[in-house]
């Protein structure tokens, strides 16, 4: 009786760390708090799980040649794993437990012997090991390009990026004619649902992303390839099942089969989940087990029993062979020049490339960031938005400042609080330096530097007013300051005008100007990567020493 309970421990385990992986990705946003005033920080542990995996962990540490703080709780996995083995894909991942409930779902491909025979062992299981040694010699040689299949990163960035996005409009659009409803109760009960599911589950603004679609229809492709083959991602492609299952091959605790009572009704492989083998007269496949305790509680003999120093023959380690091996290096060891060859560090790189405050320094940044979507998640004014051809292959999916969309707020430091691994620096308010004055020995953090076009400015094309690029302007003193000038408008009077100039001394590269430009088509002022902090080689103005 005590052995039929395990699948059901494990459903509930599955549940509670689901449910926290979701509420705290709901809370890796900014949601107005009373009384918090401009003093705003995340109310939760939003980089929990990225603490708790060793792939980011052992990855950041071969790029950066050190550990960013909180990624030494990945022992709290780690030491377990040595004991229990690939527990933490059955009974605590969250992108396996939707693969799991996806699995489950009855399907044509999956019915009868085509379902027992599905649930074998196959030799493409391996693949994953090959995309593991790939992403770690990558991470080697300065490149976190692993963080595209890691599977927090892959479920935040689609989710957070799209899933919850969509999730959004979606509700708005079903409840706006509710409360612009003509019945006051129809109209009362619309608001009240819309509250609710805002305090609860919906983002203050309305948020958008460039590439939605895109992470969104690879996240349903993931889910839908586990309606042909069980857990698809994570017996084929999960890097950091691979590497758990590379580690649980020193477990004490593992499958027991009683040969003596299996008749080889094949039950066992039904519901089998790793495709490891549970059946009588194989060897069970140790790195393969999710530990998810089907196989326990559809035997109807009990000749199943998981034991701590069991002593049967097994298959403790991935079968990889040479072949896939020397691939895994070699792919590895040249995709970094690959991606590397047009990142445009140099003169080349993409003027309007605006990094995250804190962001440190393109080539430590492309070494650091996981494209996990953290920080744009978290951004308020839905500024950050990530990459596609602006930094390279090197950098797609990185975060990059997008003014016309949103600007930085002066106050916020949400970003580098978000950010698991160090690529943005997590820093104070004041060190950020947009609020008040700076002084002499601290230099606010520069994303970048404004630049005019004048033959789009109002004042300066159009003999028309206008000062919206100063008055959003939020550094003090003020980066664009105004002068009178007299011009001649399209009826030959004379009339004065005030035209906007930039001090690049005291502009931060905010954007709020450029975001605030009623030029719609193509801004007056925009804003370039030139003269950020992060950079000693891009700068604008030559520094007296």
């Amino acid at each position: 009786m005590a052995r039929s309970r395990l699948p059901l421990l494990r459903r509930i385990s599955q549940i509670v760390f689901l449910l926290l992986f979701l509420a705290l990705l709901i809370l890796t946003s900014l949601r107005p708090f009373p009384g918090a005033g401009s003093d705003t920080h995340l109310g939760a542990p939003v980089r929990l799980f990225f603490e708790w995996d060793p792939l980011v962990a052992l990855a950041n540490a071969l790029a950066t040649h050190a550990l960013y703080r909180g990624l030494v709780w990945t022992l709290v996995l780690l030491v377990p794993t040595l004991f229990l083995g690939r527990f933490f894909c059955g009974w605590v991942c969250p992108l396996g437990t939707l693969q799991h409930f996806v699995g489950n779902m009855k399907s044509e491909a999956k019915r009868g012997k085509l379902r027992v025979e599905s649930n074998r062992y196959k030799r493409w299981q391996t693949l994953k090991y090959v995309v593991l040694l790939a992403g770690l010699v990558a991470a080697f040689f300065g490149s976190m390009a692993v963080g595209w299949l890691d599977p927090f990163s892959l479920l935040v960035r689609s989710l957070g990026l799209s899933i919850l996005p969509a999730f959004n409009y979606a509700v708005g659009a079903v409840l706006a004619p509710l409360e612009h409803s003509h019945i006051a109760a129809v109209q009362s009960f619309g608001i009240g649902v819309h509250d609710i599911l805002q305090a609860l589950l919906l983002d203050f603004h309305q948020p958008h992303f460039a590439q939605a679609q895109a992470f969104g229809l690879l996240f349903l492709a993931i889910l839908a390839a586990g309606l042909r083959v069980t857990r698809f991602w994570c017996r084929a492609l999960c890097p950091l099942g691979a590497l758990l299952g590379a580690i649980s091959r020193w477990s004490i605790f593992g499958l027991h089969k009683g040969s003596g009572a299996c008749d080889q009704c094949l039950r066992c492989l039904l519901h089998c989940q790793g495709g490891d083998d549970p059946i009588g007269g194989v060897p069970w496949r140790k790195s393969e087990c999710l530990m998810c305790m089907n196989c326990v509680g559809s035997c109807p003999h009990s000749a199943l029993q998981f034991r701590f120093f069991r002593r049967e023959k097994e298959v403790a380690s991935p079968d990889l062979g040479r072949r896939r091996t020397v691939t895994g290096l070699a792919a590895g060891a040249a995709i970094v020049p690959l991606m590397r060859a047009n990142t445009g560090l140099g003169k080349y790189r993409y003027d309007r490339l605006l990094r995250p405050p804190g962001a440190v320094d393109e080539s430590d940044f492309l070494s650091r960031c996981i494209r996990c979507g953290e920080c744009m998640k978290v951004c308020p004014n839905n500024a950050l938005q990530p990459t596609l051809e602006e930094a390279g292959l090197a950098g797609l999916w990185t975060p990059t400042l997008v003014p016309r969309i949103g600007y930085c707020e002066p106050s916020c430091v949400l970003c580098s609080e978000a950010c698991p691994t160090g690529a943005i620096w997590q820093i104070t308010q004041q060190e950020k330096g947009w609020v008040g004055s700076a002084s002499e020995t601290s230099k606010p953090v520069r994303l970048g530097t404004a630049f005019y076009d004048r033959g789009h400015c109002l004042p300066w094309a159009m003999a028309t007013q206008c000062i919206v690029c100063e008055e959003w302007c939020p550094i003090s003193p003020k980066a664009i300051f105004l002068q009178e000038a007299q011009v001649i408008d399209s009826a030959g009077k004379t009339k004065s005008v005030k035209q906007p100039y930039i001090d690049p001394s005291r502009c931060v590269g905010c954007g709020a100007c450029e975001y605030a430009c009623p030029i719609q088509d193509h801004p007056a002022v925009y804003v370039t990567g030139i003269g950020e902090s992060r950079s000693a080689s891009s700068q604008v103005l030559l520094i007296r020493r």
